[in-house]
């Protein structure tokens, strides 16, 4: 129904790739529709109504120009293909001119919509706001970072995950009919790994394949197409985006879950696609002491220790120490306590900023300060037998009794419970004794 007006298409380019000429041509054939909201679902597939605006959010090659060209195909609309990355204000500005004078609506759709700053993102909102656009805009950026607040309140986020496997293995099956040959069972399965979920890398690398194949080859081996990946870069991550904070996120949250094997996956991944060590290095000497603290004090020194080694002799044999630091940090036992009392206390100074300095806690350098009761009746700890003043207060008076620090039951932390709560029965009796 739509009519595609792409400003940007060469009429004499050669034979698209074979990604573009997979591209699914129907909505049956679009792998992940599953993920959305099947009511909208529905309406853009049956192209009933007024398509809303879109921000389709998603990495690479998950299938938002596809969705976004299906749509326009869906809707008795004028679709216009518009790339953020190729043209700017003033091809929008003509845009906008062409859809006020056509007699049916306009769906424009913004490539790497996120490549636009925030003033140029300004010149879509009141088109969008009077109707003359349609505006579907494509990123791999998260909106809420990429996108200002004004076009973001008129736009419906669509979040399009990675193609599945199962997705993936579909389009294997239109490929192998397309070029000729198929993918023995492990080469399948191989393939699938070696793409992460873009389906673009995908179809290229059949594509690649299928230019260096003997000649008259109806099954891809195993072997053959081991031998064809082993020099390229298969690792989906960025560097700089939302897979770099994921990943990052998956290997902290699997060294607090406790599971040593998934860490050293998460990070040695960040590590063989190319980040800073130095990164990982500082996360694991905040998260020694922030998940670990005091029920494995020693994490925190090997952390560091850690951090010197790699400074000391680099890659590759940096690994090895980073190695045993993750393994140790995921397996030691865990406890937060110390983090949450600072915070505790962080808000107790935020509350009570201005209480004053106890007497007995001052310092007292001066004949002056001793006679007004500066360091009066101080206890020396170390003066007594159990290293310990039983009954000493050391908050200010508005705050004495609050405890901040509460040690788990685990590992060195819970020798360092049981003590405080013998010194605070000591403090307790003491002053039954009073």
């Amino acid at each position: 129904m739509g009519e595609n007006l792409s400003l940007f298409t060469d009429a004499s380019m050669k034979e698209a790739p074979l990604a573009d000429r997979l591209r699914p041509q129907i909505w049956e054939e679009y792998q992940g529709l599953s993920q959305l909201d099947p009511h909208l679902v529905a309406q853009l597939t049956a192209g009933t109504g007024t398509p809303p605006s879109l921000v389709l959010w998603g990495p690479p090659g998950c299938g938002k120009t596809t969705f976004a060209r299906l749509l326009g195909a869906s809707f008795d609309v004028d679709f216009v293909e518009f790339s953020a990355v190729l043209g700017g204000v003033k091809e929008v500005r003509e845009i906008v001119k062409r859809a006020q004078q056509s007699s049916r609506r306009t769906v424009l759709f913004v490539d790497e919509i996120h490549r636009f700053n925030k003033a140029q993102q300004d010149a879509f909102l009141p088109h969008i706001e009077n109707g003359t656009l349609i505006l579907i805009g494509a990123t791999t950026e998260n909106p809420s970072f990429s996108l200002n607040n004004a076009l973001l309140s008129r736009l419906r986020v669509l979040r399009l995950d990675a193609v599945a496997y199962e997705g993936l293995d579909a389009i294997v099956g239109r490929a192998e009919a397309h070029c000729g040959f198929r993918f023995d069972e492990e080469a399948r399965k191989r393939l699938l790994a070696a793409c992460g979920g873009d389906a673009r890398k995908l179809c290229n690398i059949i594509e690649g394949l299928e230019q260096t194949l003997p000649d008259n080859t109806e099954v891809l081996t195993d072997e053959f197409l081991c031998a064809a990946l082993k020099k390229a870069d298969h690792f989906q991550y960025d560097r700089a985006g939302d897979a770099h904070y994921d990943t990052i996120s998956a290997f902290i949250k699997s060294m607090r879950g406790s599971d040593p094997d998934a860490a050293l996956y998460w990070g040695f991944r960040m590590l063989e696609s190319g980040e800073d060590p130095r990164f990982l290095l500082r996360r694991m000497i905040i998260f020694a002491s922030e998940d670990i603290g005091n029920a494995d004090p020693r994490a925190l020194g090997l952390a560091v220790s850690t951090m010197q080694a790699y400074e000391c002799i680099g890659l590759p044999e940096g690994r090895i120490p980073l190695a045993q630091c993750i393994t140790y940090l995921a397996s030691a036992p865990k406890s937060n306590r110390s983090y949450q009392a600072m915070h505790a206390a962080v808000d107790a100074v935020q509350r009570h900023r201005f209480e004053a300095v106890p007497l007995h806690l001052r310092n007292s350098p001066t004949s002056l300060m001793k006679e007004m009761d500066y360091g009066k009746e101080y206890v020396y700890p170390h003066d007594t037998a159990e290293g310990f003043a039983p009954g000493v207060e050391y908050l200010p008076e508005r705050l004495q009794g609050q405890q901040f620090y509460h040690p788990s039951p685990r590992g060195a932390e819970k020798t360092i419970g049981d003590r405080l709560q013998y010194w605070r029965r000591l403090t307790k009796e003491s002053k039954q004794h009073e």
